[in-house]
């Protein structure tokens, strides 16, 4: 974009008399404009120097304000104020005499005299940040409105308040901002499209600008009757496309033809040049028709960080530049296209005024002076505004005044001003931690012009180099993925035929910021409505002798003999196929398993991965003792319909084992799509069948077929009791029901912990096996008190709130049941246990369409507390205290995902150490676990069979039978400090009745477990290393292992197994005929009968009985039967359970310290 008509240019001389302006400016604020040399003094701008430059500062003042001024209990505060300045705690030097004094003092009382201590910490801070954010109370405002105004400054206010997570939130936060344009003195008032409505939904553009259009319209209507600027703001760059077209949508509107108004762009973004033509554009037309002019508000973008943590997270390309100095020209670039030589017809003005004012708002010296330079020499001086922050550099905010005209436009500074209800407070800690994260940059102006060792040079040069790179650097978004183009909808993108690369990485999901992926979602949502991509095509089978002849085919297919870098290959290629499919998977999961785009192209990405995940895989198995299976039957759920058939599917191939899928009859289009897309990927035909058995004599046969060596079961667990009703000796690897619960405690953000619990409990309308089916509030979370309170009305206002609606309503937050509800879920539904109130009554709103509920309180021990209902219905439970919420947690029979939100590290830590789930999760929502980050599987009722967890390292190896390959020589086994413990010793010392081949064996089994232990089992893995983000990945011992010796069972294995648990530090216990004599350390002899329990994992050595895998099978225990091996890296998961926890890093951005 550069100027239409010729224009003065941005030329050296130009550029030299901003430099020169800078110079006087600076001279007025004196040699000393932040008190470097004052040792501690009040001047605020001299304390913010300090603390941006003292390394530990920034991190100190963010957990104070966070973790101390933030919560509303005394108490949770109290804790975290003594671990920051109680005995033992370094406090920053940046921290003054008197400040050093009281936080000494506070930090030592703070847990005895909460009460007293923590308000007046929060009063203290509210003085020290006082300059940055304004009471919005009367007489505060009253006099800060009349001070600006004596000091010929403008005020542009902009109200905070809590997270906006429902419309009740929404009313109140528009309300105060209306009330806020009325009152006297107020002339210019911010607000962000995400402030007065909740549950905006970046796949519907359309229809949230609709929405927010008819939200705006009484704020705009006040502010043209009382003479108010708005000035419409943004954040997050997903907000960008949505905020211009609300912009020129509502200024479109005749009632606001004469109504000037503005709007928020950030030169960190690149697509700001390309808006910023588009506003031009937009001026011109409204001017030629009379309208006022329009202003766009200029400013760097003070979101980075989380911008960074976005795309971090979603393995997008980071949406702003990636370097200050990109910023700075893109900067320098938009003043120069945008003062007095915008495109505009007619020349640079319209009717005496010029169509687009400009808000200059930087602190960066250099630039504001070179767009008054650029003004002036362009006649636009009344096109501009300058623009600072409140409170930040005063005295150069002072200087940059003297130089504006006494009267007229642009003759006032204007200072951008938070402000906030004193009992909200709280809120304002996402501004302050941006502010400061911002500010504390060494990249950053501020820094730089407050930095004691920084001269005028160090800055005049970078403001040079942003000139002289203004016109070579990028315009176009740096994001540049196209659905569009690489997976159609209707038809397969482009596969190509070289040969994928090894290596995994997670596939992205699709972009919803991005406009032609939103052209894209909305083509797969119309299609999916046509209703004719949801019909199968392949008919369902009822003859089980199909089913023979399917798993004859499987067997001949002659895909265990492939080598596995062959298979490996095949998988990578059979990934890009699956995403070349997206558009096609997308629409047909939307019309067939009423999925949300939301929902399903995250399904599509998983997919994907686990094709991916599964390659690396089965390249590790080249050259490994390992058979196997000769055929794998996989029977998936309904509610992912594409990921968890196709992964099953995925990790037997990846194995060598051919499959037959046996898809869920509500959703068999879904899977005929994805197995086509194998199919195209180089999946053979036969080693890869789709087998629609029906649920009677085929489905049956199929599972009970003597050719299908392991059936893979994802659903609930009374399917899996019935399959091992049909055939007590299944190999079953089954992740079975789930009761999960989110903790939150009095520590933790009410507004996040709100909104996680909503997407974790209603995302699918609760179809998950992973979704959150109980909130356990602990202590004052779950009382009358503030916090309490706060979290009960966030929580009823956003699911109130939630558009239940069709898949193909691209506005919807919540979908539809899939099926009419079972008898569980119905009940759920629509009645109360004694001592439970209805929060949120759920209501029938249609065919398979469910308003969500919320139902409070639940009694330990009640139905509603250990039964997994499958649905949009959440349950309230009160705990005493964290422990008792972690035994609630624990106590439902299941153990598949949970998650506790809280700050507080040490409950944190105590919480981790507790929870009996596979998968856990930690201030984040405990859904949408991703291939690697997050492996998805349970413990106790949630699991049955091996263990292992799918998206992990172990779970292909289990698709087969491994064998003893050559021994290892000792000096490799004894490696480094890998010796046997104590306990693993006892066990050697008793085998000295064995012989010596026996000996021999144990002996390197006991250094291959010591080796595996140190390497694999004893440390904590995160692959992934998001720095916003940890998901660690780590082992836990069982804790206790039954171990049946059956006939034919040998001592030396005995003793095998007794070693590998005693490497883990898990007790056994003997059971069976052949429980051979003499000394058997770390095991205890149980008798000869075994009474199986749910969740219990049986070692099975020898023969097991009939009646002993009925008694399994019914009481919901695993047996596991492989041969046992000397390889530590494989018997030792037989002791072991994985598990996965994933953490938020980060607040608002700022990440934590490790």
């Amino acid at each position: 974009m550069h100027p239409t008509h010729p224009v003065p240019a941005l030329d050296d001389a130009l550029t030299g008399r901003a430099v020169e302006r800078v110079r006087r400016w600076t001279e007025r604020t004196g040699t000393d404009p932040v008190g470097h040399g004052r040792s501690a003094s009040p001047d605020p701008t001299a304390r913010l120097a300090a603390l941006m430059h003292d390394p530990a500062g920034v991190d100190f003042t963010l957990r104070f304000v966070d973790r101390v001024a933030r919560p509303a209990d005394d108490r949770v505060a109290a804790r975290e104020l003594a671990r920051l300045a109680g005995a033992g705690a370094d406090l920053p030097s940046f921290v003054g005499g008197l400040d050093r004094l009281l936080l000494r003092a506070g930090g030592r009382l703070a847990t005895a005299l909460p009460h007293v201590v923590v308000p007046a910490a929060r009063v203290r801070l509210r003085s020290l940040v006082g300059h940055l954010v304004v009471d919005a109370g009367g007489r505060s405002l009253a006099g800060r409105l009349a001070a600006a105004e004596a000091d010929g400054h403008r005020l542009n206010l902009n109200l905070l308040g809590e997270a906006v997570l429902g419309e009740a939130e929404a009313d109140r936060r528009l309300e105060r901002t209306i009330a806020l344009l009325r009152r006297p003195g107020v002339d210019h008032v911010s607000v962000k499209a995400s402030s007065v409505a909740s549950q905006l939904v970046p796949w519907d553009l359309e229809g949230s600008r609709d929405r927010l259009v008819q939200r705006l319209l009484p704020l705009y209507r006040a502010a043209r009757d009382h003479g108010v600027f708005v000035n419409l703001d943004m954040e997050e760059y997903k907000d960008l496309h949505l905020t211009v077209a609300l912009f020129t949508t509502l200024l479109s509107r005749p009632e606001f033809r004469d109504l000037p108004a503005g709007i928020v762009l950030q030169a960190y973004l690149p697509d700001s040049v390309a808006a910023l033509d588009e506003l031009g554009e937009f001026a011109a037309r409204r001017a030629a028709g009379g309208g006022a002019p329009v202003k766009v508000r200029l400013v760097k973008g003070a979101n980075l960080a989380m911008e960074r943590v976005d795309a971090g997270v979603h393995d997008w390309a980071q949406a702003p530049y990636g370097t200050k100095a990109e910023v700075d020209a893109n900067y320098v670039r938009l003043l120069d296209c945008a003062i007095g030589g915008h495109r505009v017809p007619g020349g640079a003005a319209a009717g005496g005024r010029h169509p687009l004012r400009l808000g200059v708002a930087s602190h960066h010296l250099h630039h504001v002076a070179l767009s008054l330079e650029l003004a002036d020499a362009r006649g636009a001086r009344a096109q501009l505004d300058l623009e600072m922050l409140q409170g930040m550099a005063p005295a150069f905010a002072r200087a940059v005044a003297g130089d504006l005209p006494e009267s007229g436009p642009g003759s006032k500074l204007v200072l951008y001003t938070p402000v906030v209800h004193r009992g909200d407070f709280d809120t304002a800690v996402s501004y302050l931690v941006r502010r400061l994260e911002e500010n504390a940059s060494p990249e950053g102006y501020l820094y730089a012009l407050f930095s004691p060792d920084a001269g005028p040079a160090s800055y005049r040069d970078r403001f040079l180099a942003s000139v002289r790179d203004r016109d070579t650097v990028a315009d176009t978004p740096r994001r540049t993925q196209d659905r569009t183009v690489e997976a159609p909808v209707g038809k397969d993108g482009p596969v190509g035929d070289a040969p994928v690369p090894p290596g995994f990485r997670n596939e992205p999901d699709t972009d919803p910021s991005l406009p032609a992926n939103r052209v894209w979602a909305r083509h797969a949502a119309t299609t999916a409505a046509g209703g004719a991509v949801a019909v199968p095509r392949v008919p369902v089978v009822t003859d089980p002798g199909e089913v023979d002849a399917a798993v004859r085919r499987a067997a001949a297919s002659g895909w265990r003999d492939v080598p596995a870098a062959e298979r490996a290959a095949v998988l990578r290629r059979a990934a890009r196929a699956l995403a070349a499919a997206r558009g096609t998977l997308l629409a047909v999961m939307i019309a067939e398993g009423g999925k949300t785009v939301a929902e399903a192209d995250p399904e599509i990405s998983e997919a994907v991965d686990f094709a991916a995940y599964y390659a690396e895989r089965a390249a590790e198995l080249a050259g490994a003792p390992f058979t196997p299976d000769r055929v794998v039957a996989v029977t998936p759920p309904w509610n992912f319909p594409v990921a968890i058939p196709l992964g099953g599917c995925l990790a037997a191939l990846a194995a060598g084992a051919p499959v037959l899928l046996k898809p869920a009859p509500q959703v068999r289009a879904c899977a005929e799509a994805g197995v086509a897309a194998l199919h195209r990927g180089g999946v053979p035909a036969d080693a890869l069948q789709l087998l629609p058995a029906d649920e009677g004599d085929a489905g049956r046969r199929l599972v009970t077929h003597p050719g299908v060596d392991r059936v893979v079961l994802t659903g609930a667990s009374e399917t899996a009791a019935l399959f091992r009703s049909w055939r007590p000796d299944l190999n079953l690897v089954a992740e079975t029901s789930g009761k999960n619960a989110l903790v939150i405690t009095p520590a933790a953000d009410p507004d996040l912990a709100v909104a996680d619990l909503v997407r974790s409990a209603f995302g699918h309308a609760g179809q998950k096996c992973s979704a959150a089916s109980l909130g356990i509030l602990v202590g004052p979370a779950a009382t009358g008190s503030a916090t309490g309170r706060r979290l009960r009305r966030q929580l009823v206002d956003a699911v109130r709130s939630l558009h239940v609606g069709p898949g193909t309503d691209l506005g919807s937050t919540t979908g539809p049941l899939v099926d009419e509800p079972s008898e569980k879920l119905h009940r759920a539904l629509t009645t109360l246990e004694p001592g439970e109130r209805w929060l949120v009554a759920p209501r029938r709103l249609g065919e398979r369409l469910w308003s969500p509920g919320v139902r409070a309180w639940v009694a330990p021990g009640s139905w509603f507390h250990r039964t997994e209902c499958f649905g949009p219905v959440l349950g309230l439970m009160a705990a005493r205290d964290l422990d008792e919420a972690i035994a609630f947690q624990n106590g439902t029979g299941f153990g598949l995902t949970g998650g506790i939100h809280s700050l507080d590290e040490d409950e944190i830590a105590h919480w981790c150490a507790r929870a009996e789930v596979g998968n856990a999760y930690v201030n984040r929502h405990i859904t949408g676990a991703v291939v690697q980050r997050q492996s998805f599987g349970g413990w106790k009722g949630s699991v049955l069979g091996p263990g292992a967890k799918p998206g992990g390292p172990n779970y292909v190896a289990q698709f087969g039978t491994w064998h003893d390959g050559p021994a290892p020589a000792p000096a490799e086994a004894h490696a480094g400090d890998a010796t046997p413990g104590r306990a693993a010793r006892r066990v050697l010392a008793a085998a000295s009745g064995l012989d010596p081949a026996e000996r021999d064996r144990l002996r390197r089994a006991a250094a291959s477990d010591a080796v595996a232990w140190r390497d694999e089992f004893a440390v904590e893995h995160d692959p992934t290393g998001l720095a916003a983000e940890s998901n660690v990945f780590r082992y836990r011992p069982l804790p206790a292992l039954t171990v049946w010796a059956g006939a034919g069972t040998t001592r030396a294995d005995v003793l095998r197994v007794l070693l590998a648990a005693a490497t883990a530090g898990v007790p056994v216990r003997l059971h069976g005929p052949a429980v051979p004599g003499g000394p058997l350390p770390g095991g205890v002899h149980d008798g000869q009968h075994l009474e199986p329990v749910p969740g219990e994992r049986i070692r099975a050595l020898g023969e097991v009985p009939a009646a002993l895998r009925g008694a399994a099978a019914g009481a919901g225990a695993s047996i596991v039967d492989a041969p046992v091996l000397a390889d530590g890296r494989r018997e030792l998961l037989t002791v072991l359970r994985e598990q996965a926890i994933s953490r938020t890093r980060h607040r608002f951005g700022h990440i934590e310290r490790r």
